[in-house]
């Protein structure tokens, strides 16, 4: 399968601090990748190498076929990034937001755009009031919104569910199952373990400045020993029960 991303020996130092020590890995085209690492291993950094933000030290990296350092403009015309926090203007309504990164792009019939974007994420009811009266989750797939302007072959997520709820943190999900069965590829940063559980179909582990492991959630379970068979009651997690309490209470 032909690769998206393509990271060879990438170093990045700030000061005395060496955060990345020779980065090695591979995205396919069409997978959701996931980069884990506590906080301060790195993956930020990496994103904003891989976007362009900021200039690696040594090594390289190719993202949709394009060098990150010799050609950023080709690189920046096939990806969009989501951050941590939603990158929204909240003076704006849903839909101004929307038609204003399409008229950035150069699109055609950015009102046209805009209508399209906003039904495909849930947000056509709340288009036109203010992004500052929308809730965690309807900033977020906003935000989601914006990036996919454009139709970008490669979304960088960064930690996209920080801060959010747990309905919230399930809207996003879906939304990236979707963009990847639609021939997407999203390169999604987490510090949340069930996330990537969840998302990816390949996962890597970014520890000390380096990829220690590599692999599909199966392949990496084959790095333990075989699980012992043991019968227990099986309790329902907090998160389940508050989505069971919350699904009663809309049914009603």
């Amino acid at each position: 399968m032909e690769k998206a991303i393509v990271v060879n020996g990438l170093r990045k130092s700030f000061k005395d601090t060496d955060v990345l020590k020779g980065v090695d890995l591979e995205v396919k085209r069409g997978e959701i990748f996931a980069l884990l690492g506590s906080n301060g291993a790195g993956k930020t950094t990496m994103v904003r190498i891989l976007t362009t933000l900021l200039n690696p030290d040594g090594g390289t990296a190719t993202v949709n076929g394009f060098d990150v350092a010799a050609r950023p403009d080709q690189v920046r015309q096939s990806i969009s990034l989501t951050g941590q926090f939603a990158a929204v203007d909240e003076i704006l309504t849903g839909r101004e937001n929307v038609i204003l990164i399409a008229k950035l792009r150069h699109l055609k019939n950015p009102r046209q755009v805009a209508d399209h974007m906003l039904e495909r994420f849930g947000l056509t009811e709340a288009a036109d009031r203010k992004a500052s009266a929308y809730s965690g989750g309807m900033r977020r797939r906003l935000d989601i919104a914006l990036s996919l302007v454009g139709n970008p072959q490669i979304i960088f997520l960064d930690e996209p569910t920080t801060g959010l709820d747990p309905e919230a943190r399930i809207e996003v999900w879906k939304t990236v199952k979707e963009l990847a069965d639609g021939g997407t590829t999203i390169f999604l940063t987490t510090q949340y373990l069930d996330e990537a559980e969840q998302l990816a179909d390949r996962i890597a582990i970014l520890h000390e400045g380096r990829i220690i492991t590599n692999g599909t959630l199966e392949e990496l379970k084959q790095l333990f020993p075989p699980a012992k068979v043991e019968y227990v009651e099986k309790q329902p997690s907090l998160e389940e029960i508050f989505l069971a309490i919350i699904g009663n209470k809309e049914g009603k």
